[in-house]
């Protein structure tokens, strides 16, 4: 290679030094303009790419990038970067990353040819770097993969400039007005900003974002490089989305689904970015980052390319270097003043060699002077190099004594600097303490708005469901009276019918007595035809002997003539008599004829009234059972539809209430089924059967309701699946209502699928019953009793050890110590004797409820019917005896001295949560107006002022032992009290760090404590909201399932 070739990368590493074999000559005057030349371009890659952990200097990164221009390529880069050792050190690489990335972008053309054969090495440092799992190693990776891939990106698309900045005429050329080139270059454009967006992900992961990453060296140096990504990434959003918008005019709109959907998902990750990194302060003052807009663009519709606007980067010129010191350094500078320029020429001369006889291509000193001269000026020379020399000497010695001073200066300053840095971190740390103390701040004033604002949507949802309840209320109101008009309308129909049997009793009698009459004229009319027959009959025996007579009488008429006058007169009167008993005879048949007549008609007459009598109570009946069924299917309906809406969300339910119901409709289902069969046998028998139609719509009404507000409770999985059953039941009870209208057998009323649907609502009820005390329900009122009766015993017993205690203390220990332990157990004896008081307070606060509750019912069955406030009395009263046992054992450890001041401290404010507890769980079902509750709350007061004084005489007690126990500092050295003091600091920081992990080991332990106890209690999973909100007055019951939160 010749030595006037500017692009060739070994004369910028040549070494400079005194003693190399160059000293002797000059070099040639072609190659040391190029050396000086590219002496600046080296030495600026080095100081860019080096191995602290800082950003990347944008004067040395500019220079690199002028170098490029300068040279034409990027062979002197290449040259210096092969020397790196970028496998092995990964902030080094990373910087490297950084540079190159910059190169490529702003750098000469000819950057992306010279870089192509370094494509294979890239690749495999990318794939050697993605092992590393943590600090720089997966960030060097995917940085390699994204500069690999914007070069094979810029190789098949060589019309894209490194920055991609392009207009839209050399946009719609690069892809030839071709539309399969522009369906190619946008899967290229994806791949590309999949890439981009990869390393802008990666990095906000690798950072810290809860602490001021951006103002540390160590996280400019990851955010430095987004900068060149951000501006990567808003231009290939922007080309992006105007090849979109091309391609969706060319081709139909299934073709281009995928397209689609890869360009929604990159848009959501992008916006999301430009979103966290223009809130960074780092990039405020460097860049202006542009906001996407909040709805995609929507590629169906053509004319959205209009509206669509393309984000512009903007770099403010003030703010286009990161770091705030001047452009050249001490050993950078050019301007320099003579005495410099002198001193750069004579170590120039050093290095390279004379300027004057020695220089080979000097060819006007040996032009026309003599060899003689040349002797002369050779000796003076030799002198003066000799007086130069022993001045250098001079020089020297007066250098290194100048030098010591320097260097003893230095060291005062960089004492001076380190305590300038100590005191500038102790500022930083309380800085950054009263920071953490004032977001604490802003956060418990955030917390409270959001409390009263969900305090106001609370107390908002109340009045809505006290209006909801109302018109529930007027509604039901409604029902009611329905119902009773109904009920009033049956008896209405029951008495017409009774009047219509009644009427229908006295036809049947006036009936029986006209066929009794009729009969009775029926046999009398017989009897006398029967007369009349026998009489006829005689009278023609009489006429037939009178006959036999008359002839025998004939053979005398001559004898007698008087004889047959009388004879005749005789047989003529006894023929008139025959004809009017003839005469009678007809006149009889023709009055039975009549009664006959007259009886059919009364038999019609008798019918008729019957059927119509029969017909309109059979239509009343009916109209009963529709307008019956038709009320009994709106309430049915009505809980349907209030089975969504939000007002129910509040209220209140349990499984208990849910399996209740259940069983009563059960057994109103049996009810029902016996009724419809006696409707079917006997008609007229309708009151049974209206009756149980009406419970069984106002049960499922209150089943449907019981498993909405049970389902607020319940997991999401459970919890559906009992909606789904209570949707299931009341549609199957609404086409079981429907068949009751038919008047057909037994068989069209089936009620087989709502039994179905409630041993399903039982099934899925009973799993989400409480498990949290496995009690018979009447063992409830003797466990209480117990309970309290064990929380006193462990009060006394505590009481009797404290005292214990005390004595053994006062028979062992002296000076302070004793009078901390007196202290000490004293408070603590006042603690357990308030406590004492509180639970008697407590027993005659519930004796109260339970004698004004119960009624007639017995203790036992008070408290086995509110089994979820017993409950909550039996957990608060276990937790009083165990916190009082867990004190004295805390206590006995620290007066022993084997114990912590801190333990006692806890168990006191446990005590006082349990006992607060046992106040709650007491007074939620008492009277307000109740002395036991006022003598209640103030045994509760007096139980807080005993916790306060125990923690107040702890605290007290442990400062005066900590003073006793002050380290003596007269016989330590210097260096042991700054040894004692590292060993503080470390000390400091490993119990913070303890103290850290404590904390968050007590949430999980509250957080584990509350799961266990919600499912004991068969809370809704995720809501930690004991039900203590419930309204006794309303027959609900309070529960809470255990310790409450430590008053801290």
């Amino acid at each position: 290679m010749s030595h006037h070739e500017p692009r060739g990368g070994i004369w910028p590493l040549l070494p400079l030094t005194s003693g190399s074999s160059h000293t002797s000559s000059r070099l040639p005057a072609g190659l040391l303009l190029v050396c000086l030349e590219l002496f600046p371009q080296t030495v600026s890659i080095n100081k860019a790419i080096n191995t602290q952990e800082v950003a990347v200097k944008e004067k040395h990164a500019r220079t690199c990038i002028l170098g490029t221009h300068h040279e034409k390529g990027a062979q002197t880069f290449w040259s210096v970067v092969n020397r790196l050792p970028l496998s092995s050190n990964a902030v080094l690489c990373w910087k490297f990353c950084h540079v190159f990335h910059k190169l490529l972008r702003d750098g000469h053309p000819n950057v992306l040819k010279d870089s192509l054969r370094y494509r294979n090495e890239l690749s495999d440092m990318s794939r050697m770097w993605g092992h590393l799992s943590e600090g720089y190693g997966q960030l060097c990776s995917i940085y390699l993969k994204l500069l690999r891939t914007k070069m094979e990106y810029h190789t098949k698309n060589p019309r894209f400039p490194g920055n991609l900045q392009m207009s839209d005429r050399q946009l719609d050329e690069a892809g030839e007005s071709d539309v399969n080139n522009f369906f190619q270059l946008t899967v290229e454009m994806f791949d590309y900003l999949e890439c981009e967006l990869n390393l802008f992900q990666t990095v906000f992961n690798s950072l810290d974002m809860s602490r001021s990453v951006s103002v540390t060296a160590a996280g400019q140096c990851r955010l430095a490089p987004l900068i060149q990504v951000i501006l990567d990434c808003s231009h290939l959003y922007d080309y992006t989305v105007k090849l979109l918008f091309k391609l969706h005019s060319c081709l139909p709109a299934d073709t281009l689904q995928g397209h689609r959907d890869r360009f929604m998902e990159q848009f959501t990750k992008l916006k999301d970015l430009f979103y966290r990194s223009s809130n960074l302060q780092y990039f405020k003052r460097l860049i202006q980052i542009p906001q996407l807009p909040e709805n995609p663009p929507n590629f169906l519709r053509a004319s959205a390319l209009s509206e669509h606007i393309s984000p512009v980067v903007v770099i403010p010129a003030e703010a286009s270097s990161p770091d705030s010191e001047p452009v050249l350094e001490k050993d950078d500078l050019m301007d320099m003043d003579a005495s410099q320029q002198n001193l750069f020429d004579n170590k120039f001369d050093d290095i390279f060699g004379s300027s004057f006889s020695s220089d080979p291509f000097n060819f006007n000193s040996q032009n026309g002077v003599n060899k003689d001269e040349k002797d002369h000026l050779i000796e003076r020379l030799y002198r003066e190099i000799s007086g130069l020399k022993a001045q250098l000497e001079n020089m020297k010695t007066e250098s290194q004594r100048v030098v010591l001073q320097l260097k003893g200066h230095v060291s005062e300053l960089e004492a001076e600097l380190a305590e300038q840095q100590h005191l500038r971190q102790q500022a930083a740390d309380d800085c950054e303490f009263l920071r953490a103390e004032l977001d604490e701040l802003r956060r418990q004033r955030e917390d409270t708005e959001k409390a009263q604002r969900s305090l106001s949507e609370i107390e908002r949802k109340a009045q809505a469901n006290e209006q909801r309840y109302s018109k529930l209320k007027e509604k039901y109101s409604e029902l009611v009276q329905n119902h009773a008009d109904l009920l009033r309308k049956n008896a209405e129909v029951t008495k017409q019918v009774s009047m219509a049997r009644q009427a229908q009793v006295d036809l049947e009698r006036e009936k029986k007595e006209l066929e009794d009459s009729l009969e009775r004229i029926s046999d009398q009319g017989q009897r006398k035809t029967q007369e009349q027959l026998e009489v006829l009959e005689s009278l023609k025996q009489e006429l037939a002997t009178s006959q036999r007579e008359l002839q025998v009488l004939q053979g005398s008429l001559e004898t007698s003539a008087q004889s047959e006058a009388n004879w005749a007169a005789q047989f003529a009167e006894v023929e008139k008599e025959r004809d009017s008993l003839v005469s009678g005879a007809a006149h009889r048949e023709e009055e039975l004829s009549a009664l006959r007549k007259e009886l059919q008609d009364t038999q019609l007459k008798l019918a008729s009234t019957e059927e119509s009598m029969c017909q309109l109570a059979k239509d009343q009946r009916k109209m009963l059972l529709v307008g019956s069924r038709k009320a009994a299917e709106q309430v049915i309906q009505d809980a349907l539809n209030q089975l969504e809406e939000p007002p129910l969300i509040s209220c209140a339910g349990s499984a208990d209430h849910l399996l209740s119901t259940v069983t009563s409709i059960s057994s109103c289902i049996e009810q029902l089924e016996k009724s419809w069969s006696q409707y079917l046998a006997c008609p007229e028998d309708i009151s049974g059967l209206l009756h149980s139609i009406t419970l069984l719509a106002h049960l499922t009404s209150d089943a449907i309701a019981h498993g909405a507000t049970t389902c607020l409770r319940a997991p999401p999985e459970p919890a559906d699946s009992l909606t789904e059953a209570c949707k299931q039941y009341g549609r199957e009870t609404l086409a079981y209502l429907a068949s009751l209208e038919e008047e057909g057998s037994l068989e069209n009323a089936n009620s087989t699928a709502m039994r179905n649907c409630l041993s399903k609502i039982k099934a899925i009820g009973e799993e989400l019953l409480p498990r949290g005390l496995d009690i018979k329900q009447e063992e409830l009122g003797d466990l209480v009793d117990k309970e309290m009766a064990a929380t006193s015993a462990a009060i006394e017993t505590a009481t009797a050890r404290i005292e214990e205690m005390l004595s053994k203390s006062r028979a062992g220990d002296t000076g302070v110590k004793l009078e901390v332990n007196e202290r000490i157990l004293g408070c603590c004896t006042s603690l357990m004797q308030a406590i004492q008081v509180l639970i008697v307070a407590s027993k005659d606060l519930q004796r109260e409820i339970v004698e004004s509750g119960r009624g007639t019912a017995s203790p036992k069955e008070f408290y086995a019917k509110n089994s979820r406030w017993t409950e909550g009395l039996i957990s608060a009263s276990k937790a009083v005896g165990w916190g009082a046992t867990v004190m004295v054992d805390a206590a006995d450890l620290v007066v022993q001295g084997r114990g912590k001041f801190e333990e006692l401290m806890v168990c006191s404010h446990e005590i006082a949560a349990s006992t607060a507890q046992l106040v709650a769980a007491s007074k939620v079902k008492a009277d307000k107006d109740s002395p036991n509750l006022a003598q209640l709350q103030q045994a509760s007061r007096g139980v807080n002022q005993a916790t306060a004084g125990v923690v107040a005489s702890t605290i007290s007690g442990k400062s005066q032992i900590e003073e006793t126990d002050n380290m003596d500092f007269s016989s330590m050295t210097l260096t042991q009290i700054k040894r004692q003091e590292m060993d503080s600091q470390v000390r400091v920081l490993e119990l913070e760090n303890e103290l850290q992990k404590e904390r968050q080991k007590l949430g999980e332990l509250r957080k584990k404590h509350y799961e266990l106890a919600g499912v004991a209690e068969g809370w809704e999973e995720g809501k930690l909201t004991p039900r203590m909100g419930t309204n006794p007055q309303q027959g609900g019951e309070a529960v809470w399932p255990g310790p409450s939160p430590r008053m801290e």
